[in-house]
């Protein structure tokens, strides 16, 4: 078996993740700085289909006009010449002393105007590189200090900016869609629309108009953060047919943010997130937001990315045994008790069927007693997903 990534395979990576270069908050850079075409091209190399950025990822903070061009159109023939696209785009509302204390979502509507105005940038530059998506990742619309902001306030105005680049995208006809990415906490101490669910929630407040446009991006680390059940919250997004992005990447439940290697944690977990993706036939890329350990040298950054390639592809191969394995999937179809009369009846209100409902007997002796072999089930999956079976 072959776990050598192809286009078709549509795996993606951000050029911030094979770019970090070891910071962090106890220790300088132990890496150098990685050119942005060096990287592109390293990613395609290596089997990606696709790239995303942060707009200050590809262009420097304060660049020209002259500059901004200049390194579009050399992307544009390093991205030509090496066979990769830009499937996403996002913009960088974190880094700079001016968001320290938010962007969107900060008292000074100096600051909230500026972040608009600097994500309005960004969406041009998306456009213009092909991305057909726009992550919104809110690292600095929190607080630490509870008594610095009023959270209905604060919601509002996040809505306000959403709302504005929607309508943007939609004028400027570039059909391009606005995933807000969620995450409990860090850098802030509480980060607003902190789980999926809150972000569902959010969107349903959102101008009818442009509700379409925005959908979610999930991140498993961030979910993991939270001790969220990472594959239930990303089932939700894509039974509502808003999971517009998909970071994937692995995480210790309730650490800080590690954004391991695909697949290097839970293994289980992200058999089901592979299996998630693949029985229902998302479209979207498999993208991983991912780091370099601190330890790495240069040319391990990009083992990073082929290692979470090869991984997503060895637990799609895992899918395919589960879904064709005779025994897991005879007990998967004994759990289902079918009643074609119970289903009509309870599929949607009528006064009849809720009068026909309430006459019903149920065995409810029989019900509770009945043995479901989930001890069975679970052992036949680690015996799957650890060569055993």
């Amino acid at each position: 078996m072959s776990f050598e990534p192809k286009k078709e395979d549509h795996f993606t990576t951000g050029l911030w993740c094979t770019a970090f270069n070891g910071r962090e908050v106890f220790g300088t850079p132990v890496r150098p700085p990685l050119d942005p075409m060096d990287n592109i091209r390293g990613l395609a190399r290596i089997g990606c289909y696709g790239f995303a950025y942060h707009d200050d990822d590809l262009v420097p903070f304060g660049s020209s006009t002259s500059e901004r061009d200049r390194i579009v159109s050399e992307a544009k023939r390093v991205m030509d010449g090496e066979g990769i696209r830009n499937t996403m785009a996002t913009c960088n509302l974190f880094e700079q002393p001016v968001f320290k204390d938010g962007a969107f979502t900060s008292n000074d509507v100096r600051i909230r105007s500026f972040a608009v105005q600097k994500s309005l940038k960004a969406i041009d530059l998306g456009a213009e590189l092909g991305a057909n998506t726009y992550v919104m990742w809110g690292g600095r619309e929190g607080l630490e200090v509870e008594a610095s902001k009023n959270p209905v306030e604060s919601v509002k105005r996040y809505r306000e900016a959403v709302e504005f680049l929607a309508h943007y995208i939609q004028d400027q006809g570039y059909g391009m869609r606005i995933a807000i990415e969620p995450k409990p906490n860090e850098p802030r101490g509480d980060i607003f629309l902190a789980t999926i669910g809150h972000v569902l929630a959010f969107i349903s407040t959102l101008d009818a108009s442009i509700r379409d446009v925005v959908g979610v991006n999930p991140e498993i680390q961030h979910s993991r953060m939270a001790g969220m059940n990472t594959v239930h919250e990303v089932a939700q997004a894509l039974e509502m047919g808003k999971l517009y992005h998909f970071d994937l990447g692995a995480q210790k439940p309730t650490r800080y943010d590690q954004d391991l290697r695909f697949g290097s944690e839970d293994i289980k977990e992200s058999f089901f997130i592979v299996k998630l993706l693949e029985d229902h036939s998302w479209s979207g890329p498999r993208h991983f937001d991912v780091k370099p350990y601190r330890p790495d040298s240069v040319e391990e950054v990009f083992d990073l990315v082929a290692g979470c390639m090869r991984s997503y592809l060895v637990l799609r191969d895992k899918v395919e045994r589960f879904n064709n394995d005779s025994e897991i999937q005879g007990m998967i179809r004994e759990l289902e008790v079918c009643d074609d009369d119970l289903s009509t009846m309870t599929r949607s209100y009528s006064r009849g069927s809720a009068g026909a409902l309430k006459e019903r007997s149920f065995p409810l002796q029989e019900m509770a007693e009945r043995k479901l072999g989930y001890q069975r089930l679970d052992q036949l999956v680690f015996d799957l997903l650890t060569g055993a079976r």
